[in-house]
């Protein structure tokens, strides 16, 4: 009987310990996060004032507007996120990082990249026709650009990666994909699958594919090869072109190309 008692008082003293423990670790997740929450606002308050100081670099120069997007994102502080909540922030006094944001670019933020992104989506539209719905984010810039008014800010890359980003909540097709190392927009909902992005890549970098080409650098069965490039004519992403021995399948872009290239010369 003795024993039995002598089991059940540990029993009870474990259990004891092991609610310490537990009490002792919550106690520590709490100041933990107390802390973490206290550094973040530091480093929220000296980014704040680090924006202050550089406001100007900021608004001029793209690459640096560009860091310093990286920086707030690096603790958390995403501008555009910010700046859907900067209507509530502001009413109910606080700053917040939206309204850091504002002052910066010298409006919204929401209002800087969704114009961006109206102009992405014409852009996009403008050229189907040549591409099949895929233009290379370098060539999108470069349009871009052409039709902003002398002194406007410059438009990056970085910004134009920015702007598609905020057409995903809209249930867009629009989206950046890669093709080899090179990003592309895409403007049209098909997914492409690894054989067609496979034959795309090819085509970036040969100006055109066939047939035979995707079977002997590829291994490919002639099947295999036929349905990819077919897929890809029928979404416009590829052009014949049905004058040699062989059918040729022709990056639109890079036909384009060479037909300037040819009207220059000739």
């Amino acid at each position: 009987m003795s024993r039995k008692g002598v089991g059940l008082a540990a029993f009870d003293r474990s259990r004891l310990t092991s609610a310490q423990y537990a009490s002792h670790g919550s106690t520590l997740r709490s100041a933990n996060a107390e802390a973490l929450e206290t550094q973040l606002a530091v480093f929220r308050s000296l980014l704040q004032q680090f924006a202050q100081t550089h406001a100007k670099d900021i608004r001029s120069n793209p690459t640096f507007r560009a860091q310093f997007a990286r920086m707030c994102a690096a603790i958390g502080v995403d501008p555009l996120a910010s700046s859907n909540h900067q209507s509530s922030s502001s009413s109910s006094g606080s700053g917040g990082a939206g309204s850091i944001w504002a002052q910066l670019l010298g409006r919204s933020v929401n209002d800087f990249y969704f114009e961006l992104a109206v102009r992405v989506v014409e852009v996009c539209s403008e050229t189907r026709g040549e591409n099949g719905g895929l233009i290379e984010l370098r060539k999108a810039r470069e349009r871009i650009m052409k039709g902003r008014m002398e002194g406007a800010p410059e438009i990056t890359e970085d910004d134009i990666l920015r702007a598609v980003g905020t057409l995903k909540p809209l249930g867009s097709a629009y989206s950046i994909i890669k093709v080899g190392n090179k990003p592309y927009i895409r403007s049209v909902p098909k997914e492409l699958n690894t054989d067609q992005s496979a034959v795309l890549e090819a085509a970036q970098v040969l100006g055109y594919v066939s047939v035979s080409m995707l079977m002997v650098n590829l291994k490919w069965m002639r099947a295999r090869a036929q349905t990819a490039l077919e897929d890809l004519v029928g979404e416009g992403m590829l052009w014949v072109d049905k004058q040699s021995d062989e059918w040729e399948y022709w990056s639109p872009s890079a036909m384009l190309e060479n037909q300037d290239l040819a009207g220059t010369t000739g």
